[in-house]
């Protein structure tokens, strides 16, 4: 329903308010942390190449509380998610259509989000090693878990969880949200893949243009096709292919992916 120009003004200014605060629940929250990280790195004495970031650590000594604080956290970095499905759900079907999800096409939506991986994966762990070649990019831990029972399927779920989260945030939800304020598509695409850089700073600058490329990749994918399951499955397996692959990476490529030398 098209609501009559006298009200059109107060509705704009409360989805503003509504983006405004799913970001600050989630995303824009990490841009935020982000850069803040990026100055603190770049103003350190020591160079940014010999400092260290980590995606996946241990939260407690205790074996048993670091699982129970590990699903504590995947769970609660969840909520956003829940949040935006409340915000956008649909009395008909597809209940989710407005984020880009339904029922059908599951298998070719997953297959399609298979061949991104290489697309999108192989590229963006080129650009890590020639940021640490050059000396802008920190040494990134992909885990830092020790070996329990546990550690491989903690780390699959961190990997759901970060696809779902910034897919269904960052591109099914303000995608949406941006379209009823009547933003263009590339000012729509061009603003998430800069969020998308923004909160990724923390891994150095040459994260911030890879993410930024991947957000621009994806962003144009969404907006042509309209299927957010296919950007959700290429980024869980690119960060579970990294979570668990990572160890043996470190110890059979140790001069690429082991620790930066003298730290």
């Amino acid at each position: 329903m098209t609501l009559p120009p006298t009200q059109r003004p107060s509705a704009d200014r409360r989805l503003v308010a509504e983006v405004v605060i799913v970001l600050a629940l989630s995303f824009g929250q990490s841009a935020v942390y982000a850069i803040v990280a990026i100055v603190n790195r770049l103003t350190r004495d020591e160079p940014i190449s010999r400092q260290t970031a980590t995606l996946n650590a241990s939260l407690s000594d205790r074996e048993i509380f670091d699982l129970i604080y590990q699903l504590l956290a995947i769970l609660f970095d969840l909520a956003p998610v829940a949040l935006v499905v409340f915000l956008l759900w649909s009395t008909a079907r597809p209940r989710l259509g407005r984020l880009g999800i339904s029922g059908d096409r599951v298998g070719r939506d997953s297959g399609l989000g298979a061949l991104l991986v290489v697309v999108i994966g192989v590229p963006g762990i080129g650009l890590y090693l020639l940021g640490r070649s050059l000396g802008l990019t920190p040494h990134v831990v992909p885990t830092a878990l020790d070996d329990h029972w546990w550690t491989v399927p903690v780390l699959l779920l961190s990997a759901l969880r970060a696809g779902v989260t910034e897919e269904v945030v960052v591109v099914g939800y303000l995608f949406a949200r941006l379209r009823d304020l009547g933003w263009g598509r590339w000012s729509i695409i061009l603003t998430a893949a800069v969020l998308r850089g923004s909160y990724h700073l923390y891994q150095g600058v040459p994260a911030f243009f890879g993410n930024v490329g991947m957000g621009i990749v994806f962003g144009w994918l969404y907006a042509r096709y309209g299927r957010l399951v296919p950007l959700i499955v290429a980024h869980t397996l690119i960060d579970a292919v990294v979570f668990v692959g990572y160890p043996w990476a470190a110890s059979a490529f140790p001069s690429l992916f082991g620790a930066p030398g003298g730290a």
